[in-house]
C-alpha cells in the first residue's frame, strides 16, 4: 500500500498506513464553503494553520513542521481552520467555536445588555449558550412598572430572532444552547416551546436537571417549582432556601449563601419527567444536562458555577466562558484495515495529542473574541477541548461492532490516554510557559467550599483560610483524582507547579469537520449514520437546504483496498450504521469515554422511529445510573423535522402535501425533486423551509 502524502510516522511502520481516500465532491463542496480561503486546498488549509499557529512560539521554525505533520491526524475546531491567519479575508472573527453569556440581570437593561453582547458574540462566528433561570417567572411583578411580566420564554424569542438575523462569519450560521432549570415555574412552558411551529429554530434546548429533582422523581415525591422571592414577600408567600445562580441586592441570602426561595406550586416530579420525555420523543427537543454532576466532575470546582452549556452541549462554561476545540481524526491512525493485522498506532496517537495541546494552547493569543470579559476568561483559564472523531469508522476499519466489549475497551482506552496525553503537556507546558493565571492564585475557602469538599476538612482546611488554586485543581479536584488512579505522580506535580490550561477534553459533535476534511469519518463519538445517504446542507445563495450525496470514509477505504465495485447497500456485517445500533450500545460507549472526558460529550442516541415510549424513557434512566453529564435522542419524525442527516429509505416513505397556488393540494415523497421559484429540491428540504419559515432566509 502507498502512503498519503505528509502522514507522520513516529516510529510505527509508515507503509501499513493505508492511502487517504481523495476528497469526495461533497466533502470537498462543505470544506470550501466552510474553510477554505479562497484559492486553497486541503493541503494549504493545513500549511496555514500550521504557520499560524507556530507564529505564537519562540522558535517559529522549530514547530511549524510538527504542527503541519500533526495536522494529518487531527483538526482544530471549525473557527480556527477557517478564522485562523485569514485577517485578510475575515478581520473581525474569532476562532473560539465556544462561549456562554453573562449570568442575566432580571432586569430589562439586564435583558437587553445581554443581547447586545450576544449579537457581537455571534457576529464573531462563536456559539453560545445562555441560562435563562434567572429571569422571574411569567405573571411575577415588575417593581416600580406597575405591571406583570411575560417570563423568560418571550425573551428568548428575542435572542432567537437576533440570531436568525445574524449571518455568523465563515458562512456559519449561528447557534444557540437555551437552559432552564427544572425548578423554574415556567419549565413546562420551556418544554413545550418547540411545539410551536417555527418557534426558539436557532436554539437547542436543555432542561437543567438537579440530583434533588431525580431523587424527587425515583421516590414520586412532589417537586416545587420556585423563584427568588423578594424582600416584600418574605414571610407572606411560602418559602424554601437553596443554591441560586445569581444574587440580587433584594434577595435574601443566609450564611450559607443560600437564597430565599418562593414557591410558586408543586407538582408531581414524574409528572414533570414524563413531560420532558414524551417532548424528547416527539420533538428531540430538549435535551437534559445533570448540571450538579457537571459541577462536581468540574476541574475548577472551587471557582466557577456551570449554568449553560455551549449549543452542542459538550462545554459546560461559567458566565463569560469561552473555550476552544480540536479533534484527532481516530480513523487515520489504523494500520492494516480490513486485514487480521488491523491495529490502531497509540503511540503515534499520544504524541499527536501532545502536539495537538500545544497547538491549541497557542490559539488562545489569537481569540479574536469580541468582549473583554471573554477575553478575560480564555487568558486566565486557557481551557481548551480536545477530543476526537472517526471512533465509528475506526471501529469498522478494525473488525469491532460499535458497543461490543471490544469496541467499549477500545473507547475506553482511546479517552484515557487522550486526557493523560493532554495533561502531562499541561505540565510540560506550565514548566516551560506558565501555568493558566488562574491557577497562579489563592482562593479562600468558604463554607461552600468545605461542603463540595469534605476532605479539605479532613486535612486541617477551615473556612477563611487562603489555598494554591493549583492545589485545589490537583489534589482536591474529583476529576484530576480519578487521573492519580492511573499516575499519582502527574497529579502531584501539577498540584506543585500548576497546569498550563485548567481544562483539556471534550468531545464535540465534528459534523461538519468530519464531513469536509475528515472525508465523511464518523462524526464524533458516533458511529458512521449510514454509509450512503444524504445531507441536507445550506450553500450560500440557494433558498432552501441541498441534499448532498455521501458516503462514509470506511466505504470508501473499503472499496479503495478490498472491493471497488461493492454496493453500499450489500456491505459485510461490520458496517453498522448509527440506526441499526442498539440504543444501549450508544449508551454505553458514551459512558465508557465520560469516565476520562473532563468537560462532556456532545452525543446523540438514534432510537427506531417505532420504539415503544416505555422503552425509550428508560434510556434516561440508564444514561443516569451511568454517570453521564447530559443526554440527547433523535428519532426521526417527518411529522416535525427531518435533521440534518436523512435515509434515502426514510425520504422515500414519508410523504409531503402542498398546497398549490390555485388551492389544490399534491402530496410528494419526501426524495421526490421539486422544481420550485427556477431551483431544483427535494420535496422534503422545500417542505420544512416554507413550513419553518426560513426559505430564503439562509
Amino acid at each position: 500500500m502507498r502512503t498519503a502524502k505528509g502522514v507522520m510516522s513516529m516510529g510505527a511502520d509508515e507503509a501499513s498506513y493505508p492511502q487517504v481516500p481523495a476528497l469526495q465532491e461533497a466533502a470537498e463542496l462543505i470544506a470550501r464553503a466552510k474553510y477554505f480561503l479562497p484559492g486553497e486546498d486541503l493541503d494549504g488549509l493545513r500549511r496555514r494553520l500550521a504557520r499560524t499557529l507556530a507564529a505564537v512560539e519562540a522558535r517559529p521554525a522549530d514547530w511549524e513542521p510538527r504542527f503541519y505533520r500533526t495536522l494529518q491526524h487531527a483538526f482544530p475546531g471549525g473557527r480556527i481552520m477557517a478564522n485562523a491567519g485569514a485577517q485578510a479575508y475575515r478581520a473581525h472573527v474569532s476562532t473560539i467555536n465556544c462561549t456562554v453569556s453573562r449570568s442575566i440581570e432580571d432586569s430589562l437593561e439586564g435583558i437587553m445588555q445581554a443581547a447586545s453582547e450576544a449579537a457581537l458574540t455571534l457576529k464573531a462566528g462563536c456559539g453560545i449558550g445562555y441560562d435563562f433561570s434567572t429571569l422571574r417567572p411569567r405573571g411575577a411583578h415588575v417593581t416600580g412598572a406597575g405591571a406583570a411580566t411575560s417570563g423568560p420564554l418571550p425573551f428568548m424569542d428575542v435572542f432567537d430572532a437576533i440570531c436568525r438575523t445574524i449571518a455568523s462569519a465563515g458562512g456559519r450560521r449561528g447557534a444557540q444552547m437555551g437552559c432552564l432549570e427544572v425548578s423554574h415555574p415556567d419549565i413546562e412552558d420551556f418544554i413545550l416551546a418547540k411545539r410551536e411551529t417555527g418557534r426558539l429554530r436557532a436554539f437547542n434546548l436543555s432542561c437543567l436537571v438537579t440530583e434533588a429533582f431525580i431523587q424527587a422523581v425515583r421516590e414520586d415525591q412532589e417537586w416545587p417549582l420556585v423563584f427568588p422571592a423578594f424582600r416584600h414577600e418574605i414571610g407572606h408567600v411560602p418559602l424554601l432556601w437553596r443554591d441560586w445562580p445569581r444574587t440580587d441586592p433584594d434577595y435574601t441570602v443566609n450564611e450559607q449563601g443560600q437564597t430565599a426561595c418562593r414557591i410558586y406550586r408543586r407538582l408531581r416530579a414524574r409528572a414533570l419527567w414524563a413531560l420532558i420525555l414524551r417532548s424528547t420523543y416527539d420533538y428531540s427537543d430538549p435535551g437534559f444536562i445533570l448540571i450538579d454532576e457537571c459541577n462536581r466532575m468540574n476541574p475548577l470546582w472551587f471557582s466557577e458555577q456551570l449554568r449553560a452549556t455551549n449549543p452542542c452541549g459538550e462545554q459546560p462554561l461559567p458566565p463569560y466562558g469561552a473555550c476552544l476545540l480540536g479533534s484527532v481524526n481516530l480513523a487515520s491512525l489504523v494500520h492494516e484495515p480490513y486485514t487480521p493485522r488491523a491495529r490502531f498506532d497509540f503511540a503515534a496517537y499520544e504524541e499527536v495529542v501532545s502536539v495537538f495541546a500545544r497547538m491549541l494552547d497557542n490559539v488562545c493569543e489569537l481569540h479574536g473574541l469580541p468582549l473583554s470579559q471573554q477575553a478575560q476568561e480564555i487568558a486566565r483559564k486557557r481551557r481548551h477541548g480536545m477530543g476526537y472523531f472517526g471512533l465509528g469508522s475506526a471501529m469498522v476499519m478494525l473488525g469491532m461492532a460499535y458497543g461490543d466489549e471490544a469496541s467499549l475497551r477500545f473507547t475506553h482506552e482511546v479517552t484515557q490516554r487522550l486526557a493523560l496525553a493532554n495533561w502531562r503537556t499541561a505540565l510540560a507546558l506550565a514548566r516551560e510557559k506558565g501555568p493558566a493565571p488562574a491557577l497562579r492564585e489563592d482562593i479562600e475557602l468558604s463554607p461552600r467550599h468545605l461542603r463540595q469538599s469534605p476532605q479539605l476538612a479532613q486535612d486541617g482546611y477551615r473556612a477563611g483560610q487562603k489555598i494554591p488554586a493549583r492545589l485545589l485543581h490537583a489534589r482536591y479536584s474529583p476529576y484530576l483524582q480519578r487521573l492519580a488512579t492511573l499516575d499519582a505522580e502527574l497529579t502531584a506535580q501539577l498540584a506543585e507547579h500548576g497546569a498550563r490550561y485548567t481544562h483539556a477534553t471534550s468531545i464535540a459533535p465534528t459534523g461538519t469537520m468530519a464531513a469536509s476534511v475528515g472525508n465523511n469519518a464518523s462524526n464524533g463519538i458516533e458511529p458512521s449514520f449510514a454509509h450512503s445517504y444524504l445531507r441536507n446542507m445550506i450553500v450560500p445563495g440557494e433558498r432552501a437546504k441541498r441534499a448532498l450525496r455521501m458516503e462514509s470514509y470506511e466505504l470508501l477505504l473499503y472499496r479503495q483496498l478490498v472491493d471497488e465495485k461493492v454496493d453500499a447497500e450489500k456491505l459485510p456485517a461490520i458496517f453498522h450504521a448509527a440506526t441499526e445500533i442498539a440504543p444501549r450500545a450508544h449508551l454505553a460507549v458514551q459512558a465508557a469515554a465520560q469516565h476520562w472526558v473532563d468537560a462532556a460529550i456532545s452525543k446523540t442516541i438514534n432510537v427506531p422511529g417505532d420504539i415503544a415510549f416505555e422503552d425509550f424513557r428508560t434510556l434516561y434512566d440508564e444514561a443516569i445510573a451511568q454517570g453521564l453529564k447530559g443526554c440527547t435522542t433523535f428519532r426521526f419524525n417527518p411529522a416535525q423535522h427531518q435533521g440534518v442527516l436523512v435515509r434515502e429509505q426514510d425520504l422515500a416513505q414519508t410523504r409531503y402535501e402542498f398546497q398549490l397556488a390555485d388551492g389544490s393540494r399534491v402530496q410528494l415523497p419526501g426524495d421526490a425533486e421539486v422544481e420550485y421559484e427556477n431551483a431544483r429540491y427535494t420535496a422534503a428540504n422545500l417542505y420544512d423551509a416554507l413550513k419553518e419559515g426560513f426559505y430564503g432566509k439562509l
